[in-house]
């Protein structure tokens, strides 16, 4: 069942995904931190602030990251959401940087005159 409302996530809008990583050091953004069995290895999540590139029609979006890496997300994906009024501010940068990738491709470089 997809909880967002189906006017969500058009091309453009300011995304979050929680994305689940492992590595022996997590970095200053990571949460809910758990070592391995072994405890080599730690699991934890990264919130990545991401833009949708593009509404796909099978009920998933196309997402690109701030380095140009492109990603397809279920929209009932419940790491996906909508970019909060905070995140939104405090992010605003990193969101911009990745909304001109998603212009540049779309619309192509931009000309100089």
């Amino acid at each position: 069942m997809i909880w967002h409302s189906p006017h969500l996530f058009a091309s453009g809008d300011w995304v979050v995904y929680r994305k689940q990583k492992y590595s022996a050091s997590p970095g200053p953004r990571a949460k809910s931190v758990a070592a391995a069995p072994l405890g080599e290895t730690y699991a934890y999540v990264v919130d990545k602030y991401w833009v949708v590139k593009k509404r796909l029609e099978d009920d998933r979006v196309l997402l690109i990251t701030r380095t140009g890496k492109e990603h397809t997300v279920s929209l009932d994906d419940p790491n996906l959401r909508p970019a909060r009024w905070w995140e939104r501010w405090l992010y605003k940068d990193r969101f911009r940087e990745t909304e001109q990738l998603v212009e540049h491709r779309i619309n192509g470089p931009a000309q100089v005159s």
